[in-house]
């Protein structure tokens, strides 16, 4: 819901509006950066300078993915891909790659540049008020990467049932300023849904990560597991653990067996020793098992994983955080696993689990084999 808050728990609350940004941003992370292959893509193309070299010396690049792609309008993937990834996805020549990144760097970032870069971010900060003696959750829907509508839609439809029936409190916001210490000490629990490309400036990064430190929940799914490319080391590496690496193509969408692993941990109640789903399999850079207490894994023998195959591949896990209380599912591209009784039983005892600060994380798994 843009330029809103929506509050709904056992009695549904009013709309809150957000408060406009007096503003611009300034703090974004990669403000100052030097061009260079490892920039996002978006950074490039917003740069006239930039833009020229790539169209003179890389003109392929504009044809290694659909033209939408490298749109500069945010969301866009564009935003969660940088030249050193693609070559990799593309086979595009190294020496090209190495030549390239040396005139890049060469160009000086203008204030232009930096007033672009820093625009797709916010500080739109809403006024929330709620109540107490119940669970108080965020759903967080900044997007600036890819953004899958359906999958966003029925995530949030999904966890807003579950607040209805569970009594919670809940605000959806897809805006960055509710990132500041005042508004997020009002939450017990703040749920990514499908967040895609770097959303926080530096301030806001600061608040949520002290968030988590200082015993707030944290519940994910899907596409906010770090993207092709990454611009923030402490999410991918501490806080979920690992990083997106792809998913098969050759079908997209297929069965797999989810197998459950972590009984003893309440995020399991409820479940079966296993089910099928048909989705979109994530792997990931490396297994997020050392660290990590797993929930679930997917059986590597009932897909196809090809080339993404992890051997032991964990789907849905737990980490500790400072005193934080961490959960990440891979799960939930498509829309109707948001309407899957045994996911949606996983998704609601995560949310309980992560908003209760009396829950404690568990003895961490050890690792296969």
């Amino acid at each position: 819901m843009k330029n809103a808050l929506a509050v709904g728990a056992a009695l549904m609350l009013a709309l809150l509006p957000a408060a406009v940004s007096a503003k611009p941003v300034t703090d974004c992370a990669l403000r100052d950066a030097p061009f260079s292959t490892e920039s996002p893509i978006v950074d490039l193309l917003l740069s006239p300078a930039a833009k020229a070299i790539l169209e003179t010396d890389a003109p392929d690049i504009f044809t290694a993915l659909p033209p939408r792609f490298f749109s500069t309008q945010a969301p866009t993937f564009a935003a969660i891909l940088n030249l050193k990834a693609l070559a990799k996805m593309k086979n595009l020549p190294a020496d090209k790659m190495t030549a390239l990144d040396a005139k890049l760097r060469a160009l000086p970032v203008t204030a232009a540049d930096k007033v672009a870069r820093c625009a797709r971010y916010d500080d739109d900060r809403p006024t929330i008020t709620l109540p107490k003696g119940t669970p108080r959750l965020l759903i967080f829907e900044k997007i600036n990467g890819f953004r899958d509508g359906p999958s966003v839609d029925a995530a949030r439809a999904a966890f807003q049932a579950m607040a209805q029936r569970k009594g919670w409190a809940v605000v959806v916001s897809d805006k960055g300023g509710v990132m500041t210490p005042a508004l997020l000490r009002q939450f017990d629990a703040i749920i990514w849904n499908n967040v895609s490309g770097d959303v926080l400036t530096l301030a806001q990064r600061a608040a949520f990560k002290s968030y988590i430190e200082q015993g707030g929940g944290y519940v994910a799914v899907h596409g906010s597991s770090g993207d092709p490319s990454t611009f923030w080391p402490w999410y991918v590496d501490t806080l979920v653990g690992t990083q997106f690496a792809g998913h098969p193509m050759d079908p997209q969408f297929q069965d797999a067996k989810v197998v459950v692993e972590g009984r003893s941990h309440p995020i399991a109640a409820g479940l079966p020793d296993q089910w099928v789903m048909n989705d979109e399999w994530y792997s990931f850079t490396a297994n997020p098992r050392p660290g990590s207490a797993v929930i679930a894994t997917l059986d590597e023998g009932s897909y196809k994983p090809g080339a993404l195959a992890m051997g032991d591949h964990p789907i849905a896990w737990t980490r500790c955080v400072g005193k934080g209380r961490v959960f990440y599912s891979g799960i939930g591209h498509r829309p109707t696993t948001y309407a899957d009784p045994h996911y949606v039983t996983m998704l609601e005892n995560a949310v309980g689990w992560a908003a209760s600060r009396r829950s404690a994380c568990p003895a961490l798994t050890p690792p296969a084999g």
